[in-house]
């Protein structure tokens, strides 16, 4: 007798071992093998299930579509409906343990498929929520995925009560994007006379005061949070990731040049020392190989060593491209899954998976860590109170300690200044990460 799963399926596929590996090996934790052979699986004197056409024997059957043994890509007919009060999709029949093929409607989800087929995208050429099925159908708030894995692992557990699972943690991690180190300093003398002959022109005198002021040294930089973030990881024990933008400067390209600028250099080396660094690829940088080339090493040369984390400035994604080029760089883990404008879950899960590339049909070892929520897409997206962002970010965070998934935050250096447009938006973050907090496990802070 073993509690290895052994699974019965007539044909094999990529896209059927990348599902398998997902829901069975990194969601449930559960050991599994495959096996086209009749014969052999009747043997099998274990726990054992079938995915396919038909059942082979009496045990655990489940219905699968076409989906995963398809190649390329094709317009897919989806009716969603319920199933024990949850969205479903790609149903097969009411008799069945699972009336859907999970595994099909899993892989359709985490795989992006709706973002390869056409589409209208944004002003910033993405893909915008409101063309997702998610959207669409009202489940964006939920990890499906992750809530369809425990349905599965409880029909498993309930057939063959040995069957060992390991049991996964929930986790938090706070993530902060450096589009602009700072609001004044290190800008060049170019740059602060044509702001200053700008607030002449627009009668912002408070501005060009502050700015001043900040030359001076009679004020601290607005944008220069960094030491209160710090505090706020270190008093909570958080696992916090920064990504720097170091590109060159552009219409939506606002930082400081790296090179030769030596403050810029020692902030990033001194966050370097209390959290992960990561490269913020520039906005042009996602239809430009040469030019993400040139920020990966520059963030290199700064750290002294290898860069291996990412997320694009503006949420620049377009599949496969974006995700093909950072395995070009030797990037292990892109944190962009997430929208700008509707929180929530853009794959449906809130857990790390791998990059699967639909054009070629097969897995990758990138790693993907969706994001649930932005600071700018409660504020200026959503139009939200920093109460009613408190009230959205928590209900998240309880969808995602239920099914012990990775909750992660994306914030930006300015907008926890308290101040201005921010006034009000620190408490929230911190208020975030009290609740974000509670139940982790003291053995999980600092891994993924």
């Amino acid at each position: 007798m073993t509690n290895r799963l052994l699974v019965y399926t007539s044909k094999k596929s990529p896209r059927l071992k990348y599902i398998f590996d997902l829901l069975f090996t990194d969601l449930l934790g559960l050991a599994y093998t495959t096996t086209m052979n009749p014969k052999v699986f009747k043997k099998h004197e274990g726990p054992r299930m079938s995915y396919g056409d038909h059942a082979i024997g009496d045990e655990p059957f489940f219905f699968a579509t076409r989906l995963l043994f398809e190649k390329g890509i094709e317009d897919q007919q989806i009716n969603v409906f319920e199933w024990k009060g949850m969205p479903a999709f790609f149903g097969t029949h009411p008799k069945y343990l699972v009336p859907f093929d999970l595994f099909a409607a899993s892989f359709y989800l985490v795989s992006r498929y709706e973002e390869y087929l056409p589409h209208i995208k944004d002003e910033h050429m993405r893909f915008s929520p409101q063309q997702s099925l998610a959207y669409q159908k009202g489940f964006l708030d939920k990890p499906l995925v992750n809530i369809w894995a425990l349905e599965l692992r409880q029909i498993l557990k309930q057939r063959f009560p040995d069957l060992v699972f390991s049991d996964t943690h929930y986790r938090y991690i706070s993530t902060f994007d450096i589009d602009s180190a700072f609001a004044y300093r290190e800008k060049g003398m170019v740059r602060h006379f044509g702001s200053i002959a700008l607030g002449l022109f627009t009668l912002n005198f408070r501005k060009i005061g502050e700015r001043l002021k900040v030359l001076l040294g009679l004020e601290k930089d607005p944008y220069d949070t960094y030491e209160w973030q710090l505090e706020i990881a270190r008093k909570y024990h958080l696992k916090q990731i920064y990504f720097f933008l170091v590109g060159d400067y552009g219409e939506y390209d606002k930082n400081i040049p790296v090179e030769g600028n030596r403050n810029f250099q020692s902030l990033i080396k001194s966050i370097a020392d209390y959290a992960e660094v990561g490269v913020h690829p520039s906005y042009y940088s996602n239809v430009n190989k040469d030019q993400l080339r040139k920020e990966v090493r520059r963030l290199s040369k700064v750290l002294k060593s290898e860069v291996v984390k990412s997320r694009q400035h503006f949420l620049k994604v377009t599949f496969p491209n974006t995700y093909r080029n950072l395995l070009e760089f030797d990037i292990k883990e892109d944190y962009s899954m997430g929208y700008a404008s509707e929180i929530g879950f853009r794959a449906s899960i809130c857990s790390c998976f791998n990059f699967y590339d639909l054009d070629l049909d097969v897995g990758t070892k990138l790693k993907l860590i969706p994001f649930m929520l932005m600071d700018g897409t409660m504020k200026d997206y959503m139009k939200l109170s920093p109460q009613e962002a408190i009230h959205r970010a928590k209900t998240l965070i309880d969808e995602v300690k239920a099914v012990n998934g990775t909750f992660v935050t994306l914030w930006h250096n300015q907008s926890v200044n308290d101040k201005e447009e921010w006034k009000g938006w620190r408490d929230v973050y911190e208020d975030i990460v009290i609740y974000a907090m509670k139940d982790v496990p003291v053995k999980t802070l600092h891994t993924l």
